[in-house]
């Protein structure tokens, strides 16, 4: 089984038991997103090591292959010297080091092409994982607005199915009531007061003063003849006013007395 699809079975077996158990869809996101961070930690390690193994396999394709060059010259050292047995020795080294070049040549080449694979799958996971990251806010944002709006239609119903809908506005009522009886009560206070009787009196004295003034300006345009009573309300009364009033009484009464005698 290969190291990806290990990692997807155990990653995908550990999301589902946590969808499964979980009570706490935020704390789930929070911990599938730890899960898929600690997967990828384990995944470049394993990334890690197969690249070790490719170099270690190219490594080891370099020293045959130099291992091969060395036996060659030294067969060559061999023909020189006169010595074709040596010679053939030495080119049967070269040979088997050549051909164990070749095999491991043919492992690097598979090697590094899966590490180039594991390359490309552990940006693609770890950009899933940044995607999965900046997604959950969006996801706690979403499953945050639900739980207030369930929370709000909850208390709407519980007030509709209940009475304190009810009893607000009985509460309403009697406070409007209330308000309503201290205005009156104000009012009739104000009404039993003497201001109240006071305003009365003051309002009759300036209707009064304002008819004397009116009969004053219209003797004095002509309209009506002057009288004694007009000029008397037109006019304040002084103490001369009374004492001159008091000798014209007087007078005429003794008038009236020699008028009598026979």
């Amino acid at each position: 089984m290969g190291l990806w699809k290990r990692l997807a079975q155990l990653l995908t077996s550990n999301v589902n038991d946590m969808v499964d158990g979980a009570a706490d869809p935020e704390r789930m996101l929070d911990q599938v997103v730890g899960e898929m961070r600690g997967q990828l930690v384990e995944a470049k390690k394993q990334v890690a090591s197969a690249i070790a193994d490719e170099r270690r396999l190219k490594q080891q394709v370099e020293a045959e292959q130099k291992a091969g060059t060395d036996w060659e010259r030294k067969a060559v050292l061999a023909i020189k010297a006169g010595d074709d047995d040596l010679a053939k020795q030495a080119l049967m080294r070269q040979r088997d080091h050549e051909s164990v070049a070749l095999q491991l040549s043919a492992q690097h080449e598979k090697q590094a092409h899966a590490v180039e694979q594991l390359k490309v799958a552990l940006r693609a996971l770890n950009t899933k994982i940044e995607e999965a990251d900046r997604k959950k806010a969006v996801l706690v944002a979403k499953k945050r607005r639900a739980d207030a709006l369930r929370s709000i239609e909850g208390t709407l119903n519980g007030m509709r199915d209940s009475s304190a809908l009810d009893t607000f506005n009985r509460l309403e009522r009697k406070i409007d009531q209330a308000e309503a009886e201290a205005d009156a009560e104000s009012e009739l206070g104000r009404e039993m007061s003497g201001a109240t009787v006071k305003q009365r009196f003051d309002d009759l004295e300036r209707d009064a003063s304002a008819d004397a003034a009116l009969t004053a300006l219209k003797q004095k345009m002509g309209l009506t003849p002057p009288t004694a009573v007009a000029a008397r309300v037109a006019e304040p009364v002084t103490e001369d006013d009374a004492e001159l009033a008091e000798l014209e009484s007087a007078l005429a009464e003794l008038k009236a007395r020699e008028g009598g005698k026979p």
